[in-house]
């Protein structure tokens, strides 16, 4: 059976069927590529490595809400009729504290959701029934102190079931597939009128001092009006938080779709109003304990003991963002943290072998590289490359031509003898050619050699 972010992974992104929509103006598209000699390569020479945490926020188990409300609205549905009155309502924060302090000791970063008004239960800027305020407050802080320095922080739209009424902050009065977040719009919708409903997810968020510079989708939201909605999340990201770079997660690739993410609706290349969105996508399914947490979860679909094979280990050899999906509910597995387990096994087997191939990432920081990537003009003069770059990026990394010797970028910058070292301010040398890693600054700089 499919869930509900599962059907996803059959191709509907538009990025991925429709080839004019990597770059939907399609200006100066590739530009990094074009000085002779010079390659853009991944971060530090490393992949991305990215983990995914959906319906995951403050407290409230969403696995125990939600699964009444769909099978409200979808009756017919076996996944729905699963015996969720035997589930914990909360996720407690001493888990949390748990998992992202594992996380925390050994580098991994990715994107971490906080649902504004989970299944309906209450509001996270406000009161959370069940909870005492305290409670609410110390669990944002939590997240704020622990989650937000190695994590993106979405809303995954209001509630994650039942469509808010943005007039009234209710839920719509009709129970159905259409008025439930994960099949929403059921008709066309205007850009202006999709970013309205982000950006008042957004708001909720930005009042509980978290910052957002991206957006996700509950399963199927958006499905009929894809180019919209990506306008809509520049747009809403943008109105709420100083962000020049919002990106937003939805889809999922499989087999051999590319994973790398994909710059939509680029406008105003060469203009200080560039404007673009990016869709940072994942590389997995959910194999963990599922959006129900009562899954066994499996941990050799991502890789086995000894990392050689698994979808994670297939990206990592591919040299592709390999980006991991769970919902929040299957990493807690409705107490017995089977999830979890899995979850540190697979870090630990892709850390042993992959240790000096690998990066760990926010999906802002992956979607800000492909995009400095894609956008930063290079003019290269002999030994002298002149960079235009639109945004800064951290660890920019080239590989130029027939270079020897000190390379110079406002100071010199440091030789490593081992290619595994290469970081920020760092150079490394093979054969005439030479690897160069940099913090990129936005605007112009001189990158040279005596």
């Amino acid at each position: 059976m499919q869930t509900r972010r599962a059907f996803l992974a059959t191709g509907v992104s538009v990025a991925a069927n429709c080839s004019s929509h990597r770059l939907i103006a399609d200006e100066g598209a590739g530009s990094a590529e074009k000085a002779q000699g010079v390659k853009v390569l991944l971060p530090r020479n490393r992949v991305p490595l990215s983990f995914v945490i959906d319906d995951s926020t403050c407290l409230v188990n969403m696995g125990h809400y939600c699964t009444p409300q769909f099978a409200e609205a979808m009756p017919n549905r076996a996944e729905y009729k699963k015996p969720w009155r035997e589930w914990p309502r909360e996720i407690p924060d001493q888990f949390v504290r748990k998992f992202g302090e594992w996380c925390a000791d050994r580098g991994v970063r990715g994107k971490y959701s906080i649902v504004p008004y989970p299944a309906c239960v209450g509001w996270v800027d406000r009161e959370m029934p069940g909870w005492s305020r305290q409670q609410l407050q110390e669990s944002l802080k939590l997240v704020r102190e622990l989650m937000v320095p190695n994590w993106d922080i979405h809303p995954e739209m209001i509630t994650h079931t039942r469509v808010i009424d943005l007039k009234t902050g209710r839920p719509k009065e009709a129970i159905n597939a259409g008025t439930m977040e994960n099949s929403y719009p059921q008709e066309n919708k205007s850009v202006d009128e999709l970013a309205a409903y982000l950006a008042y997810a957004l708001r909720i968020l930005e009042r509980c001092d978290l910052p957002c510079e991206g957006i996700t989708t509950p399963g199927g939201f958006g499905n009929l009006v894809k180019s919209e909605l990506s306008l809509a999340v520049d747009q809403a990201v943008r109105d709420v938080y100083p962000v020049d770079l919002p990106h937003y997660f939805k889809y999922v690739r499989t087999g051999d779709q590319n994973t790398e993410p994909v710059l939509e609706h680029v406008r105003g290349v060469g203009t200080n109003d560039l404007r673009l969105t990016v869709n940072v996508p994942a590389g997995t399914g959910d194999w963990f304990g599922g959006w129900q947490g009562d899954r066994v979860p499996e941990a050799d679909r991502y890789c086995n003991e000894d990392a050689s094979s698994g979808r994670m280990v297939e990206l990592i050899e591919r040299r592709q963002p390999a980006i991991m999906l769970c919902h929040w509910p299957g990493i807690y597995s409705n107490g017995s943290e089977a999830g979890f387990r899995t979850f540190k096994r697979i870090v630990t087997s892709l850390d042993a072998r992959y240790r000096d191939q690998t990066l760990w990432m926010k999906l802002s920081e992956i979607g800000r590289y492909w995009a400095a990537k894609d956008l930063t003009v290079l003019n290269r003069t002999g030994k002298q490359i002149m960079l235009d770059a639109p945004f800064d990026v951290n660890q920019f990394t080239l590989r130029v031509a027939n270079v020897i010797g000190p390379a110079r970028l406002d100071a010199k910058l440091n030789q490593v003898t081992n290619l595994a070292a290469l970081t920020a301010g760092t150079w490394y040398q093979s054969g005439q050619d030479q690897i160069v890693c940099f913090n990129l600054a936005r605007g112009k700089q001189l990158l040279q050699w005596d």
